[in-house]
């Protein structure tokens, strides 16, 4: 693979932080007015077109000759080796959750595939997206959402993305025409403006057609008001960046860059969005890009919006920026130093053969009070920080066994050829399901402390590699931990933490449970500055194993997908949690039964996967 960024990296003291690139200005506008209506749900159980032919096949093919079917649009992945880091799971399951308020199931599999009248494509991973604030929780997956109250009413929803973006259906079933394919979403509530903010990455296409035009943006809703049901107005902010659209040109492969994996973060004068870098159509990671853009304006629904941009695979930078996630704040908590401050963290990894690291890396843009009146004033820096040995985990998590009726049906003579139109494969039972790699996931500045969370390579009871949660509490100004340690149980793995942290400093990782012994299950534990994370809990058991199309040969490449990112949001002393679970079984006969491959409206054909949203009371 082609790789532009630094490879190589010194390790430096906090205190000789070195300055970023110069930063790029731009300017966004502001486009049309949308509000979220719930869509029919309907269509046909399965087609012939199950899955968007640009972005079918996963993240990488294995090059094991296994993968028989279409490559993905580009290589996303860049983990190297995968040595592991021989830590034992050493966290106690929690034998009741009195701190558990409640929850609900959210959005899965069936609502994604026949919503917009089955105009969708069937999606997996889920991808999940949640904010809440002002009596209201707003979740977001590839590619519905839905709003609800706080006591889980569903209040509008699902909704297709294609749908609430303004764009064409993602299929349009009836005349085999292609709107823009949308992934990635995730959302925000910023306490201080009293304004939602959901992104997602949008792929254009050669007119109606299924072919990828290289052209790609960052759609940014605003809602008009605190309340999400009402208007929302849509930015569009082009990160192909070749020079196109008014965007820098990075010379990426091919002639197009590729804004993947957003996410969201703000201070109190931006909202920042930052993606990775690869090129569109052609081998390469050019670095994570990092976007301010004035708060002010976005929530005013200003015609034009002021944008700064740093490069973080400018030679310059001596960090590996691969996903530098920003930091989220609860109840207008913001950094007010050095002009207005937002901190970012990322990890380093999996840019090294072994794949271990003890070294985070903190970023700060800084004087972003200037973002209306200069902002090409505002400054980008970045500091290691040590902590404790993290590693790529180093295998795929085994599943309980039970009932799996798309796999069953795959092994069953004759089944998959007269129902789902795909030959006969006979694959393990259940089949392993993918964890994350060691990228930083959700960060959180609360209490005047960055708090945050990845995944890490640890041992299991009976000796075998899996997945825990590498979790650290930093001061921002010194590079001090307050906390780090890793989460892990003996004998089941957790994968994709997500942390949320109250104003006062008390917090709550989310994150997928998933083992021999236990169904994927959505779990949380406590987290604070001083003890770190606390005992594992279960805010709902999963009911089944995972029994998703990626990873099947004809389907879905040679990764069984899950992830590829949880979701939590402080809203006062409440901290609301979503995390991927399975929350339904069937057998085979009952996915044979009319309406078919439905179990009763519980999942899809291709699919089972769904969401759970509790609320945690801290």
């Amino acid at each position: 693979m082609k790789n532009r960024l630094l490879l190589a990296v010194a390790v430096m003291a906090f205190a000789t932080s070195a300055m970023g690139a110069t930063p790029v200005t731009l300017k966004i506008q502001k486009g049309a007015t949308t509000t979220p209506v719930s869509s029919q749900i309907g269509g046909a159980p399965i087609t012939a077109l199950e899955q968007d032919p640009a972005m079918s096949g996963g993240d990488a093919d294995s090059g094991d000759g296994n993968d028989l079917g279409d490559k993905p649009v580009t290589n996303r992945s860049i983990a190297h080796g995968r040595a592991g880091v021989n830590r034992m799971g050493n966290a106690k399951r929690a034998k009741s959750s009195p701190e558990l308020l409640g929850g609900f199931d959210g959005l899965n599999f069936h609502d994604q595939r026949y919503s917009n009248n089955g105009n969708q494509f069937s999606v997996e991973p889920p991808d999940q997206g949640l904010c809440a604030g002002n009596g209201f929780v707003l979740e977001s997956v590839n590619d519905v959402l839905a709003i609800y109250d706080s006591s889980g009413h569903q209040l509008v929803g699902p909704v297709d993305l294609n749908t609430f973006y303004g764009y064409p259906a993602a299929i349009n079933r009836s005349n085999g025409q292609y709107g823009p394919s949308i992934t990635d979403p995730s959302c925000y509530y910023d306490a201080s403006t009293k304004r939602w903010f959901q992104v997602v990455l949008t792929l254009d296409r050669i007119g109606t057609t299924s072919a990828l035009a290289g052209t790609n943006h960052l759609d940014i809703a605003v809602s008009q008001t605190a309340d999400p049901t009402g208007a929302w107005i849509v930015y569009q902010l082009p990160v192909q960046n070749n020079g196109t659209q008014g965007t820098p040109d990075h010379q990426c492969d091919l002639g197009f860059c590729l804004g993947d994996y957003p996410h969201i973060g703000a201070d109190a004068n931006a909202i920042f969005l930052t993606t990775n870098e690869f090129s569109f159509f052609g081998d390469g990671f050019y670095g994570s890009q990092i976007y301010a853009i004035s708060k002010k304006a976005l929530a005013s629904w200003s015609a034009a919006v002021n944008v700064v941009l740093f490069n973080g695979g400018d030679p310059s930078i001596p960090a590996p920026a691969f996903t530098v996630w920003p930091a989220v704040s609860s109840g207008g908590q913001y950094a007010g130093a050095h002009g207005g401050t937002e901190y970012l963290l990322s990890s380093d990894a999996v840019f090294y053969d072994s794949g271990v690291s003890s070294t985070i890396w903190l970023w700060a843009v800084s004087n972003t009070q200037a973002i209306d009146s200069a902002p090409g004033t505002l400054a980008l820096s970045v500091s290691s920080v040590g902590v404790q040995q993290y590693a790529v985990p180093s295998s795929l998590a085994h599943q309980k066994p039970g009932s799996t009726p798309l796999r069953d049906c795959f092994a069953v003579p004759g089944c998959a050829p007269n129902y789902l139109g795909y030959p006969n494969h006979v694959y393990p039972a259940p089949r392993d399901l993918a964890v994350n790699d060691s990228r930083m996931q959700q960060v959180s500045y609360a209490n005047g402390k960055l708090w945050g969370t990845l995944d890490t390579d640890v041992l299991l009871g009976d000796g075998s590699h899996g997945s825990g949660i590498n979790f650290f509490v930093i001061n921002p100004n010194s590079g001090g931990l307050f906390a780090n340690g890793t989460l892990s149980l003996p004998d089941a793995n957790l994968t994709y933490g997500s942390a949320a942290v109250t104003q006062s400093g008390r917090g709550v990782i989310a994150f997928t449970v998933v083992g021999p012994n236990d169904y994927p299950s959505a779990g949380y534990a406590s987290f604070d500055a001083k003890i770190g994370a606390g005992d594992v809990h279960l805010a709902a058991a999963g009911a089944g194993p995972w029994d998703g199309f990626t990873g099947i040969p004809y389907l879905g490449g040679d990764r069984p997908r899950w992830g590829d990112y949880g979701a939590a949001s402080a809203d006062g002393n409440t901290i609301w949690i979503a995390s991927e679970y399975i929350a339904q079984t069937c057998t085979l006969a009952q996915y044979l039964t009319a309406p078919l491959f439905q179990c009763g409206g519980t999942r899809g054909a291709l699919g089972n996967w769904a969401t759970r949203v509790s609320a945690i009371g801290l």
